[in-house]
C-alpha cells in the first residue's frame, strides 16, 4: 500500500487529470439522465441537483463532525502517553 501511495504521490499531476477526467464523465453522464421521472420541480429544472446535495450534505456532516470533536469529545493527543496524570507535567492542550 506504501508503494502505491508513494507511486500516485510521483505521478500527481496524472492523478488530477485521471480525477478532472472522471468528474467531466459523471457530470456528462448526469445530463443524460432521463428527468422525466423526477417527483419534484428541484430535481427536473436544477442540473446536477442530488451531486450538489450530496456535496453540501457531506461537507455539513465533517464540518458538525469537526465542531462537535473540538468542543470537549476529543481528548488531548498524549492521552496514551501519559496514561496517570501525576506522571505528566506538561500541561493539558
Amino acid at each position: 500500500m506504501i508503494k502505491l501511495i508513494d507511486y500516485l504521490q510521483e505521478r500527481i499531476k496524472t492523478v488530477i487529470f485521471v480525477c478532472y477526467c472522471l468528474l467531466a464523465l459523471i457530470a456528462v453522464f448526469a445530463l443524460m439522465v432521463d428527468k422525466s421521472h423526477a417527483h419534484t420541480w428541484v430535481e427536473q429544472n436544477i442540473p446536477f441537483y442530488w451531486s450538489l446535495f450530496g456535496f453540501v450534505a457531506a461537507a455539513v456532516i465533517i464540518g458538525v463532525a469537526y465542531w462537535y470533536g473540538r468542543s470537549g469529545i476529543q481528548t488531548r493527543t498524549d492521552y496514551y502517553e501519559c496514561p496517570l496524570k501525576d506522571d505528566c507535567t506538561s500541561s493539558d492542550s
